[in-house]
């Protein structure tokens, strides 16, 4: 299948690859038992956060989800420290005691509850609305995530007292292993139009597109304090959680024929190779790095 793309700065491509290298290494060092708990990787989906980065200030904050190492690394770049925290080594973001779902660095959080950063979202976005900031608040949700009731009283309070929230919607089609056409009745723009919130679809993977295509909009959110729900078409390349990936076949090979991956290589050829060996290396000195430190040590205060 061929995807239509414009064009893409280094920098956005570097940071899509070094994500997916990232998600790739870690679904190996867990075949190899050299890490330990559950993670949730975002294959396929590296270019959303990377798309929406650009658009953001050091103002704002962000609310991630269980699948949240791509929306981590596009915000800070930080290999080495969320690799540590996921191994639980020396120089790890959170001391180790985060693991692969719960991050908290600056205006950043990521849960693995679904649903929870919705409603501690639209919190913080009436704090920066109270205090005069230009800041917004960002929320990661996945399709399944419609299923929990915070999301409606999340949205309903959002709309009615006009707050700077802006909710991403990485809407892959699986809810775990369960397609949303058997979990959800009518649409994602339905719901938010119950609650008068504007809704965006977005269904390429073009970054400098689809930047160009939120930019006004992201504004607008900071501007006149309207949230706003963005909705990502997008594809799970990968597993839900390291092995357990229970689509059929047919639907494993739809998403791989859809993933950005190819699209670019096709696309930018010999930069594309390059860069691609690029982040492959990089990733591959930051696993022997973390893998040689120490384990990290917490201690209680």
């Amino acid at each position: 299948m061929t995807i239509p793309l414009t064009s893409v700065e280094d920098a956005d491509l570097e940071r899509m690859l070094l994500i997916r290298h990232f998600e790739a290494r870690l679904l190996d060092l867990f075949g190899r038992g050299e890490l330990h708990g559950t993670t949730h990787t975002c294959l396929g989906q590296e270019y959303v956060p990377v798309a929406l980065e650009p658009l953001l200030t050091a103002e704002d904050y962000v609310f991630s989800n269980h699948r949240g190492h791509g929306h981590y690394l596009a915000r800070f770049g930080d290999v080495p420290g969320l690799l540590a925290e996921i191994m639980g080594r020396e120089g790890a973001v959170c001391r180790g005691v985060g693991g692969s779902q719960h991050i908290l660095r600056d205006r950043y959080m990521s849960t693995g509850v679904q649903g929870e950063s919705l409603p501690v979202a639209v919190g913080t976005a009436l704090h920066l609305r109270r205090s005069g900031s230009e800041g917004l608040a960002l929320t990661y949700i996945g399709d399944g995530t419609w299923g929990e009731g915070s999301v409606y009283e999340a949205l309903n309070l959002a709309s009615l007292w006009r707050l700077p929230l802006l909710v991403v919607v990485e809407n892959n089609g699986i809810a775990q292993s369960t397609p949303t056409g058997q979990q959800m009745a009518g649409t994602i723009a339905g719901r938010a139009a119950a609650f008068g919130v504007r809704h965006h679809l977005v269904t390429g993977v073009d970054v400098t597109r689809i930047r160009g295509e939120l930019a006004p909009l992201v504004a607008r959110v900071r501007a006149e304090g309207e949230p706003l729900v963005v909705e990502f078409r997008t594809h799970r390349v990968g597993p839900h959680s390291k092995g357990d990936d229970a689509r059929p076949e047919a639907e494993r090979r739809a998403a791989q024929l859809n993933d950005w991956y190819p699209a670019y290589a096709a696309a930018f050829g010999v930069r594309f190779s390059e860069l691609d060996a690029r982040a492959s290396q990089r990733i591959e000195d930051v696993v022997a790095d973390v893998s040689a430190r120490p384990s990290s040590v917490w201690e209680a205060s």
